[in-house]
């Protein structure tokens, strides 16, 4: 299968002022990161807090620009230090943390779904129109959203939308940032299989960011840990999770609690 997504030894550095006669001290981010993801794939990212995969998401949604390293997006390199083109904006989208969050609470969904297409193609307005409620029914939802605000819908179905929103220009890559951690968890089934349905619909691709192993395990195809801006742990998802070779990710398993009867038991008669 083709490659939709290439990092080569992306680098992050970020300078932080030491007083007025020190040089600004390099705090290394993301230190020389390489992996791939194929099309219809789907790469989940994990790691603790401060790891560096915030960072890199936004490298891979063309928001910051890398320090050092190539990104290439369907064999095309992104150079965002020449500018984002709309080319390059229609390539990549990304779905935050937070639903409400993301979305301007004065804009109707329509305007929300429609404005991407405003910005980055020359189409009608009837066109978009059209466009826009096409996708509200693609995520569950329906033509009679489209006059609704942000704040009228569950978190879920804000979550829906905005999914919408990112696949409005038809992206190559889909980034996903925690999408699911701010929801309940039968909400959570929910999203994840819409995920996986507009993933085999569309073949589409994902950079699934995550620490919930529970999440990962089910959605990703292949796994890549992070550990202090590095990768220490990289493959398929099941010899990941049934063989990790670094020492940081077992641990990073083994203090993931288990929801299982038998683990529960064994909790209780240790505290017993």
């Amino acid at each position: 299968m083709s490659l939709v997504l290439e990092a080569r030894g992306i680098k992050r550095d970020y300078f932080v002022p030491q007083g007025l006669f020190s040089a600004p001290k390099a705090i290394q981010a993301v230190k020389g990161v390489s992996f791939s993801v194929e099309r219809g794939k789907t790469l989940a990212i994990v790691g603790e807090s401060g790891c560096g995969k915030s960072t890199l998401a936004r490298i891979l949604t063309l928001i910051d620009a890398p320090t050092a390293g190539e990104l290439f997006i369907d064999g095309q390199p992104m150079r965002i230090d020449r500018g984002v083109t709309r080319d390059m904006r229609r390539k990549v989208q990304m779905v935050f943390q937070n639903p409400y969050g993301s979305l301007n609470p004065r804009q109707k969904v329509g305007d929300v779904l429609m404005e991407p297409l405003a910005l980055n193609t020359d189409m009608p307005t009837a066109e978009r129109r059209e466009r826009a409620m096409a996708m509200l029914v693609k995520v569950g939802l329906g033509p009679e959203h489209f006059n609704r605000y942000p704040h009228m819908f569950s978190g879920g179905q804000r979550q829906r939308i905005a999914i919408a929103r990112a696949l409005m220009l038809n992206p190559s890559l889909l980034v996903l940032d925690e999408p699911v951690s701010a929801l309940d968890l039968s909400v959570q089934a929910q999203i994840l299989n819409l995920l996986a349905d507009l993933q085999d619909e569309l073949s589409l691709t994902y950079v699934f960011i995550s620490h919930d192993l529970s999440v990962v395990r089910y959605i990703a195809d292949t796994v890549m840990v992070m550990y202090y801006g590095e990768v220490v742990e990289y493959g398929p998802r099941d010899e990941v999770f049934s063989a990790p070779s670094h020492d940081y990710t077992r641990k990073l398993f083994a203090s993931t609690p288990r929801a299982d009867v038998d683990s529960i038991r064994r909790r209780v008669a240790a505290r017993a």
